[in-house]
């Protein structure tokens, strides 16, 4: 549904509200950018929920819901969109407003005897669907899972209640843009639990299907072993593969709704006997039948890599990609084994492999065939397996669009699909509501050629772009770029934290996608010469926190941050580097030269004239910096006596001093001393420069690469006795093992000291067992680093924590903090930056009890809160230091 000849109307920014909720009644008004995770979540309260639950959940407006007439995976109980839509208020084409809404015959035949563009409209669809009601039985799809074309069905299946807004849902945008809608609500289930059947291909899953459907299942979803695969390959999603067992080649997701768990467990034995019954699964030597999931962790996990599958799959790597174009066909469920087998059959035809997922239960399984659209081979094998599909989903009397819509894609097939005298009336239905062709033209009527409107086609070129880093794992800078496919996870609402600017801004511009977008239309030459390095383009990359979810979050790992700092030294090669940018850079002599004239450091940046110099460099003067120390923590360890506290070394490690340790919060140092040693090691802290990473956020590479250069060599001798190298700023140890491997990719030392890089929370648990802890008890809200967050997950920080039985652990739940390294501190950011503070993490501070000790991982993250909550926060190692036992 790319938009062509049209304007986008961005809803989710303006127009996204939830206007009302009728309980008694189970309705609610919502404006149409409305997400649907938002109004579900609201409706948490209630127990009731909208129940088209689409994939893409977190970022799904209902306007776009109704434009597609969208489903999802329990589509077999719900129906589409078009099923729990009651009224819609529209503007029609010549900008009058309308309400869209079940009417009985009197009042239909009222509005057939008004005047305008709605009574027309009324008169052209009635006179439209009469005449063609025989036609209309005769060729529509006799399965749920049809959205290609016009409703024409809807209307002529009416009976007495007549409702324009049928006619309206799935339209694309081509009729009306609607502005407000009245939902039908239904009850939530009140208990779920699934059944992963494991199977050796996907013929064999698909086999058992009837059988899986006679026991009455809430969802049936397909996830083959290309998507297993690539979720193995991901960090984010691997951790959530709890629900397979050994390596096989399909999983049938069986989802039942039950009253209680002992009603769930009878559905799940019937399901496996009635599948022994059938013989299915015969031959799975190596595989479990069978892994049944009743916690509600377990089922989260196994629905979120199934609702990645899209992004799961775009991360596979070079110019072959898995392409949308015959992803959304459907058949009725019993021909469905059959279909795919002859569907299979024709890729093989056409030399290549597809990825196959989704919705089972209701004959919708998404294929998405494996093309390069860089070439005039990979468009033609595109057309020509178009071609050779749309005549197989002829012959098993199903759709070609089966809940994504037509869009640019699909509504050229919709001649051949509905025979010439439907089309003709679907062009007579656009006529009636759009006379001057203004409605998102092209779609569903007078498309263009599938391939006309290609991101990629054989005449795309990307520039070739000389880097700093080293992006060959990526394909190169263009490929890196180009692994943002457009899927919008950025987008999405109220979990995780990307995309945090998105989050605050709500503006396209400043979302992963859009800086993507931007990206690659100035490599491409799409944008004027010089877009590359240009101001504007300095603005649309200014907002990225350089937070790293995109890298983990995003399914298709697409590394914002790392493209960022490519750009930043790309523009101040052309530019110059600003004096601010080089301070904040030079942040670990700077920091030396405050301690050593601390306190008097300290005040005189917060007096007046301190304030007023750092304004003019461009620093917020609502902030204060962090504090300077005047005794180090080198001082500290080089005058404190070092033994293990148990009195037995089992080992030595490296601690990685970084700046803000040494100078500015030397206790973080100490308490992470008192826990290893505690633990029984033997500590080295070494002298060595900065760890480079201010040096890249500001994209001056060649001076980080220098500075790899030398901690690489000051860490390799200890790397290659197998000491540890654990550090407590997630930021700077995890410079190690990133940007170090992409600074100095030939570089084997740098390769072994990443090996042996790890955070304090991913070393300290083995040891836990020799620590000794104090037996008062605490409430801990833990907050974790957006790096640290990417890189290893909070799970770590929290397991560490509750490793003292006395500690009451949770977690804040929340994005990023907003201060994002030197981000929060510069003054054209500082209200973006609270604002990203606000979104959840302050009022979760602030609903803390007094009493309750707040944690976190980084410096960043401890001084945004205490600046925008007035709570003390501490590192988590220290709080964890303070309750062992003297």
């Amino acid at each position: 549904q790319s938009v062509g000849e049209a304007i986008v109307l961005d809803c989710s920014r303006h127009l996204n509200n939830i206007l009302e909720v009728n309980v008694e009644e189970r309705w609610a008004r919502v404006q149409p950018g409305v997400v649907l995770d938002q109004l579900n979540q609201h409706l948490a309260p209630t127990a009731l929920w909208f129940a088209p639950d689409v994939a893409t959940s977190n970022r799904a407006t209902i306007g776009g819901m109704m434009g597609n007439n969208s489903a999802g995976a329990h589509s077999i109980i719900y129906g589409k969109t078009i099923d729990h839509v009651i009224a819609q208020s529209v503007i029609l084409s010549d900008g009058a407003r309308a309400t869209f809404g079940p009417l009985d015959q009197s009042a239909f035949e009222a509005k057939l005897r008004g005047d305008g563009l709605e009574a027309h409209i009324y008169r052209e669809v009635d006179r439209i669907v009469t005449a063609n009601r025989d036609e209309i039985e005769r060729r529509y799809p006799k399965i749920m899972r049809r959205v290609g074309g016009y409703n024409l069905d809807a209307w002529a299946n009416s009976g007495d209640t007549r409702n324009m807004a049928r006619m309206a849902v799935g339209s694309e945008g081509t009729l009306v843009a609607v502005t407000e809608a009245k939902l039908n609500l239904v009850p939530r289930p009140t208990l779920n639990a699934v059944d992963v059947v494991h199977f050796d291909d996907i013929f064999s899953a698909l086999d058992s299907l009837v059988d899986i459907l006679a026991t009455a299942p809430a969802s049936v979803e397909l996830i083959d072993k290309l998507l297993l695969d690539m979720t193995r390959e991901q960090v984010e999603y691997r951790r959530k593969m709890t629900f397979v067992e050994g390596d096989p080649g399909a999983l049938l997701v069986v989802e039942y709704y039950g009253e209680s768990e002992s009603e769930l467990r009878a559905k799940i034995e019937g399901l496996e006997a009635r599948l022994r019954r059938g013989g299915h699964g015969r031959g799975m030597v190596s595989l479990p039948n069978h892994v049944r999931l009743f916690g509600k962790a377990d089922i989260a996990n196994c629905f979120a890599v199934r609702k990645a599958g899209q992004g799961l799959l775009n991360s596979i790597k070079g110019d072959s990609r898995p392409i949308a174009f015959v992803e959304d066909t459907a058949v009725a469920p019993e021909r469905l084994a059959d279909y795919i087998r002859n569907f299979d059959r024709v890729l093989k035809d056409n030399d290549t492999v597809a990825a196959y997922y989704a919705h089972a239960s209701v004959g919708l399984i998404h294929v998405r065939p494996l093309i390069n659209l860089k070439t005039a081979q990979g468009v033609q094998r595109m057309k020509t397996i178009a071609e050779s599909i749309s005549d197989l989903v002829l012959e098993y009397g199903g759709a070609m669009s089966g809940e994504h819509g037509d869009g640019l894609v699909r509504s050229g097939f919709n001649e051949k699909m509905f025979g010439p005298q439907l089309y003709a009336a679907f062009r007579e239905i656009k006529r009636a509501f759009d006379p001057q062709r203004l409605m998102n033209p092209g779609k569903i009527v007078d498309a263009p050629p599938m391939t006309e409107n290609l991101r990629y086609g054989p005449r795309y070129r990307a520039d070739t772009v000389k880097t700093v880093f080293d992006f060959s794992k990526d394909g190169g800078f263009a490929r890196a770029i180009e692994a943002c496919n457009g899927m919008g996870v950025c987008r999405k609402e109220g979990e995780g934290t990307m995309c945090p600017s998105f989050q605050v801004t709500r503006d396209e511009e400043h979302s992963t996608r859009g800086r993507a977008n931007a990206l690659r239309l100035a490599i491409s030459g799409h944008l004027p010469a010089g877009a590359l390095t240009s101001r504007r383009m300095y603005e649309v990359m200014d907002l990225c926190l350089e937070c790293k979810a995109c890298k983990t979050e995003c399914a298709s790992n697409v590394d914002m941050a790392k493209l960022k700092y490519e750009f930043l030294a790309m523009y101040h090669a052309e530019h110059g580097t600003p004096l601010r940018a080089r301070l904040f850079a030079n942040i670990a002599p700077l920091s030396r030269l405050g301690s050593w004239f601390a306190p008097l450091s300290n005040l005189s940046l917060t007096l007046p004239p301190g304030k007023w110099m750092m304004s003019r460099l461009g620093i917020a003067p609502q902030r204060n910096l962090p504090p300077f120390a005047r005794q180090t923590f080198d001082r500290w360890f080089s005058r404190a006596a070092r033994r293990p506290a148990n009195g037995t070394a089992v080992a030595q490690v490296v601690l990685f001093v970084d700046t803000f340790m040494n100078y500015n919060y030397p206790s973080i140092g100490i308490a992470a001393t008192r826990l290893l040693e505690a633990a029984g090691h033997t500590v080295l802290a070494l002298q060595r420069p900065c760890c480079g990473r201010p040096y890249i956020t500001k994209g001056l590479l060649e001076q980080a690469r220098a500075l790899a250069k030398q901690n690489v060599a000051r860490l390799a001798p200890y790397a290659r006795r197998g000491i540890p190298i654990v550090g407590t700023e997630p930021s700077c140890l995890l410079t190690l093992r990133d940007e170090y491997l992409d600074l100095l990719p030939d570089d084997p030392d740098a390769k072994l000291v990443a090996s042996k890089a790890v955070l304090m929370e991913e070393f300290l648990p083995t040891f836990t067992g020799a620590l000794r802890f104090s037996a008062a008890p605490k409430n801990v809200l833990v907050h974790g680093h957006c790096h640290q967050k990417a890189a290893v997950g909070i799970g770590p920080v929290v397991s560490a924590l509750k490793a003292n039985p006395a500690f009451s652990v949770a977690e804040s739940g929340a994005g990023c903090c907003g201060m994002a390294g030197s981000f929060g501190f510069e003054a054209e950011h500082y209200e973006l930056s609270m604002k990203v503070g606000e979104d959840r993490l302050f009022p979760k501070v602030r609903a803390q009890s007094a009493d309750t000790e707040i944690a976190v991982s980084g410096v960043s993250c401890r001084q945004q809160i205490e600046h925008g909550t007035g709570r003390k926060a501490r590192h988590w190692v220290e709080v964890m230091a303070d309750s062992l036992q003297t």
